[in-house]
């Protein structure tokens, strides 16, 4: 009689779970559009990827790649798409997995984002100026090497987030389990304590929009795949990040803020002496000073990146 008990219980459990999990998938929201521009579409080896242009075509190309984390999305770089439109002919994407792109149960790779970054540069762009956030920095220093770019802009990129761990990503991509272990890491609370700590110098900052935007992005259609190999280790870059620069020919500047903790300032000195690199410190900034302090940031896009006048011409 107990065994029965405590199997119905569990089993009782067990739906619960799938219910709520469910329930929360129908609570989110079909994902818009959140940047000014015109939107379209690349497939990429039978993905369909999303992106936005906004700006004169005449004007500098410049592609914008997003941060990796459960909710990650173009919509990052928000405050900035507009007022980078004004001098440049800006390319924001969401990168496979990501957004509004498509995101089939892959088992995702540092190499395989490298590999998409190269191929969207090359077909979409021409010779663009990249500006990468924190793990999709590697992604772009993977594809400098074999494509045409006219410089690097990295916001403080990392390349050792954690120890591979294969079995986490195979935890987070079962049905039940996995979907609700996934659920509780892209919860609100969860996201906003993202924000708080390792995003936003000033919690204030943090808008209760970008938080449910967030959360409606990590809650699309298959939204945990590339997340959970994330959390793996796996889109960690198979190489030396501070030895790659050292050998590249393209132009790279890095940005900081000041306080960041997740990748602290002091990774960013090592990094720009190790390769003799620009090293630009944002203030009262941590992982985003793009989205914390868009006005300084573009300020110092406009006056110190090459070809970066409005009236340039390709």
């Amino acid at each position: 009689m107990k065994a029965r008990t405590v199997l119905g219980a569990a089993l009782g459990t067990v739906g619960g779970v799938a219910l709520g999990n469910r329930l929360l998938k129908r609570r989110a929201s079909d994902l818009e559009n959140p940047l000014v521009g015109i939107e379209r579409t690349y497939r990429w080896r039978g993905i369909e990827t999303t992106y936005t242009v906004a700006g004169d075509p005449n004007d500098p190309d410049m592609l914008l790649l997003h941060g990796v984390y459960a909710g990650a999305s173009s919509h990052e770089f928000e405050p900035i798409v507009e007022r980078l439109a004004e001098n440049y002919h800006v390319y924001a994407v969401d990168l496979p997995g990501f957004g509004r792109s498509e995101r089939p149960p892959l088992v995702y790779s540092g190499a395989l984002y490298g590999e998409f970054v190269r191929d969207f540069a090359d077909e979409i762009t021409d010779e663009p100026i990249v500006v990468a956030s924190s793990l999709s920095g590697t992604f772009a220093v993977d594809a400098a090497d074999e494509t045409e770019l006219e410089c690097l802009v990295l916001i403080c990129p990392a390349d050792e987030t954690t120890d591979e761990r294969p079995w986490v990503r195979t935890l987070l991509r079962t049905p039940i389990v996995g979907t609700t272990l996934y659920n509780l890491l892209a919860s609100k609370p969860s996201i906003r304590y993202f924000y708080d700590r390792d995003g936003y110098y000033d919690a204030d900052r943090i808008s209760a929009a970008e938080v449910d935007y967030a959360w409606d992005s990590a809650h699309q259609p298959g939204a945990r795949y590339a997340p959970a190999s994330f959390a793996a280790g796996a889109l960690d870059p198979d190489f030396d990040l501070a030895t790659e620069l050292a050998a590249l020919e393209v132009p790279t500047t890095l940005v900081w803020g000041r306080d960041a903790e997740l990748v602290p300032l002091r990774e960013g000195r090592n990094l720009a002496e190790a390769a003799d690199l620009d090293l630009v410190v944002v203030d009262y900034a941590t992982q985003l000073p793009h989205a914390e302090h868009p006005d300084t940031f573009v300020e110092y896009l406009s006056a110190e990146l090459p070809r970066a006048d409005a009236g340039s011409s390709k």
